[in-house]
Formats: structure tokens, C-alpha cells, sequence
């Protein structure tokens, strides 16, 4: 199983982005999909996680409201659309996936990571 984060950039305080996830090499729709975030100096935070039949979502506290995770089975593909952005949420941001449960990616213990993608935000 691969996972191709894309997505990341430069972006000014207030704007937006979006994140997509690519899946390769098993069935999408068999897995739960989910956003981590890494800021320099501090450990890795969970952003937020989706279901592998798409209605199911839970988000950290610091981005309810703001971001919106989504997935498109047809297309193997996970987004995170991010609005409202911060300085505070400058980060490399990961996406992972999980073919048992939700609470495994809830928990920081995915069975799949990708690479990540830098988002910048400046104030």
C-alpha cells in the first residue's frame, strides 16, 4: 500500500487549502483514512480521520470548524479542505490509512502512512 500526500504550500493567514491522498496498491474504499499534522519541534497531532464509508468523521480540537476531511472512492483519493488558516497551523501534514478500525488511526497507530506535505502559513 502507497499513500501520495500533494497538496501543501505557501498560504497568507485567513486563506485556504487543500490537501488530497492518493491510495495505491489495495481497495480504497476497504480503509479509514486519516490527517496528521507535525509542526518543527513538537510531535505528531491528529487532524482528523474518516470512515471507509465516508459519513463517519471526527476532528482535533484545534481545527473543528475550520477543516473538513472528504473522500472519493471512485477516484481512490482522501482530501482535507483547510479554511481559516493560521500561523499555528504551519506543519507537515500526513495522511494514513487503516483497513481495521477507526480508533487505530484515532490513536496514532495506523497500519499506512504517506509522505508528507508542507503547508506554510504566514501571518
Amino acid at each position: 500500500v502507497q499513500l501520495q500526500a500533494s497538496g501543501g504550500g505557501l498560504v497568507q493567514a485567513g486563506g485556504s487549502l487543500k490537501l488530497s491522498c492518493v491510495i495505491s496498491g489495495r481497495t480504497f474504499s476497504n480503509f479509514h483514512m486519516g490527517w496528521f499534522r507535525q509542526a518543527p519541534g513538537k510531535g505528531r497531532e491528529f487532524v482528523a480521520v474518516i470512515a471507509w464509508g465516508g459519513v463517519a468523521t471526527r476532528y482535533g480540537d484545534s481545527v473543528k470548524g475550520r477543516f473538513t476531511i472528504s473522500r472519493d472512492n471512485g477516484k481512490n483519493t482522501v482530501y482535507l479542505q483547510m479554511n481559516g488558516l493560521e500561523p499555528a497551523d504551519t506543519a507537515i501534514y500526513y495522511c494514513a490509512a487503516d483497513g481495521e478500525t477507526v480508533g487505530k488511526i484515532l490513536r496514532g497507530t495506523p497500519a499506512y502512512w504517506g509522505q508528507g506535505t508542507q503547508v506554510t502559513v504566514s501571518s
